[in-house]
């Protein structure tokens, strides 16, 4: 079993979606003592935002007549979307930023984001090519988003990572979050305890889901 595990916090060991990250994983090697793990750091190896040079696997482009940096994006995006396509369980971590994700995750998602490779359009409207995965996403917020109705609106940090793996037809995204890891240091730790709950029960879960189909 392949598990890549994406971190896209700049905070390195100050990072709260970092620690998540390493406890999902570290409770998935633990029923899963065989996985083989792949580190995506977003912060050290991010893509390059989309630009003219890096559109080539959108447009078709021929590569012939490719300019070297054209060449270059190109590689790099089949490199990402490959390394996706062949992990059985994707970890991501992802802080809140602005009510949303971080621009050095959302330019992974465009790179990784093919037609024909991880979603494809028919007569019925787009069809994800990317199903069987798991994907578990650790989340942090500075604030109470999930339990407070008058910020729920604001969250197209959670719901746009939802959309966007569903896209690509993956229907077990399970959330892992620490919420209000910024209204002080008691409502950190407690927010951690609570994430720490949650991932073992993320990481059971998707163990028991693995074993019924397997007996199925």
């Amino acid at each position: 079993m392949r598990l890549l595990h994406i971190d896209s916090s700049p905070l390195g060991g100050n990072s709260v979606s970092r620690e998540l990250t390493q406890r999902v994983v570290a409770q998935w090697r633990a029923t899963h003592p065989h996985s083989r793990v792949e580190h995506l750091d977003l912060a050290r190896e991010a893509p390059s935002h989309l630009n003219l040079d890096s559109l080539g696997f959108r447009l078709g482009v021929n590569a012939e007549g490719l300019s070297d940096a054209q060449r270059q994006e190109n590689e790099l995006s089949e490199k990402l979307v490959s390394q996706f396509l062949a992990a059985d369980v994707v970890v991501v971590g992802a802080p809140m930023y602005n009510f949303s994700v971080p621009s050095q995750l959302k330019a992974w998602i465009d790179r990784v984001a093919q037609a024909g490779r991880t979603f494809k359009y028919t007569e019925k409207g787009p069809v994800g090519l990317a199903a069987g995965k798991t994907v578990i996403v650790a989340s942090s917020r500075g604030g109470m988003y999930s339990t407070n109705p008058a910020l729920t609106s604001l969250d197209h940090q959670e719901s746009y990572l939802k959309t966007v793996f569903g896209f690509f037809g993956i229907t077990d995204v399970r959330f892992v979050r620490a919420e209000g890891v910024a209204m002080g240091e008691e409502a950190k730790q407690k927010a951690l305890a609570n994430a720490d709950i949650e991932i073992k029960a993320a990481v059971t879960e998707a163990a028991n889901d693995e074993a019924a189909a397997l007996v199925a």
